[in-house]
């Protein structure tokens, strides 16, 4: 099977997304109105134009109607002029705005939050329709929300972040992130918390699950930050492995082994894969000359008395682990198979 090439890629909504994001590039396509919602915008504006109508008749005095019932006829226009403007700008949030979503979960849960949103807001003006005195009920209603808002500010704050979330996707579910001291692979954004499978972690080592499952506010999100392994643009993490050897060591055989095993190990396939994303690197402000698709062997000099080898290379961040695991026996075996070239550090000083 072929990888798919930068422009294959690009058309991926997550990566078009965040191509977008870090060009400033518009979106190509402008939402436009379905005929349906066409309808619906016109029929909101010739009730509203009734309404209007209506209430300047009732002034008027032109319908015989007993002064008490007039104010109710006005009470219920005022309502229902309320509503409709409502339910008209809630259709052109859906259509101009939540329409330009492309990801159709983060689409439906805010659609969502629109109907709660929406629904509240009717339900308070059919309030003030009943009651005759609605600015001492709206007034009460003000004084209760302040009181059950200040009982309720954390779990507010993290309903807040849960749509700052979906809009903004700092992270979203199957990205690996670290945000305070949680590591992990996001499995779950509820409305007020997120929950990470652990890796790493207190008690194993490496970049391996340790079974655990952690959650946190997402009002988190507001107050820490995120490091996110699972950049749409680039999903792949550098990790390196590091050997001691001796200055009378031969550093080209040293450097030419390790970059061929981990090559062979890593597939033609996976660096053919980076460099379709170092591609797509290639369009944003991002230095696409320091994204390498093979391995590099560097060699420093260590604090003591030997040179670090180091092999560096991509991997997806999923992978590090069990990769890294591989790797070692391999290049250990090919470095110590020449110990004429090759001389690691031995007795005490190993």
């Amino acid at each position: 099977m072929m990888p798919e090439t930068a422009e294959e890629i690009s058309e991926k909504p997550e990566v078009r997304k965040e191509l977008q994001r870090a060009t400033g590039e518009k979106a190509r396509q402008k939402v436009k109105a379905r005929g349906r919602d066409k309808f619906w915008f016109v029929t909101h504006a010739l009730i509203l134009a009734g309404c209007v109508v209506l209430y300047l008749l009732l002034g008027t005095k032109l319908i015989p109607v007993l002064q008490p019932a007039v104010d109710v006829a006005r009470r219920v226009l005022r309502g229902t002029v309320l509503i409709v403007l409502v339910l008209g700008l809630a259709r052109a949030v859906s259509v101009y705005a939540l329409g330009s979503i492309e990801d159709a979960s983060t689409r439906f849960t805010l659609q969502r939050v629109r109907h709660l949103l929406v629904a509240i807001l009717i339900a308070l003006i059919a309030a003030s329709i009943i009651f005759v005195n609605w600015y001492a009920g709206i007034a009460a209603l003000g004084v209760s929300s302040i009181i059950i808002g200040l009982a309720v500010q954390t779990p507010m704050k993290s309903f807040i972040a849960w749509i700052y979330i979906l809009v903004r996707q700092p992270y979203r579910v199957g990205d690996r992130i670290k945000i305070g001291d949680a590591t992990g692979d996001v499995i779950d954004v509820g409305y007020l918390d997120t929950t990470l499978w652990e890796f790493g972690g207190q008690y194993i080592s490496g970049d391996h699950p340790s079974g655990r499952l952690i959650k946190f506010p997402n009002e988190k999100v507001l107050d820490e930050i995120v490091w996110n392994y699972s950049w749409p643009l680039f999903p792949y993490i550098w990790n390196e492995i590091k050997f001691q050897i001796a200055y009378q060591s031969d550093l080209k055989f040293v450097a030419d082994t390790m970059q061929q095993i981990v090559e062979k190990e890593l597939g033609e396939e996976m660096m053919k894969r980076v460099e379709v994303y170092r591609q797509l690197l290639a369009r944003t402000p991002v230095d696409e000359l320091e994204v390498r698709s093979h391995p590099r062997v560097i060699f420093r000099v260590d604090e003591v008395t030997w040179i670090d080898a180091i092999v560096r290379y991509l991997v997806s961040p999923r992978e590090a682990g069990s990769v890294k695991t591989r790797l070692i026996p391999k290049l250990l075996a090919a470095l110590n198979a020449e110990p004429q070239r090759v001389m690691f550090p031995k007795g005490d000083a190993r």
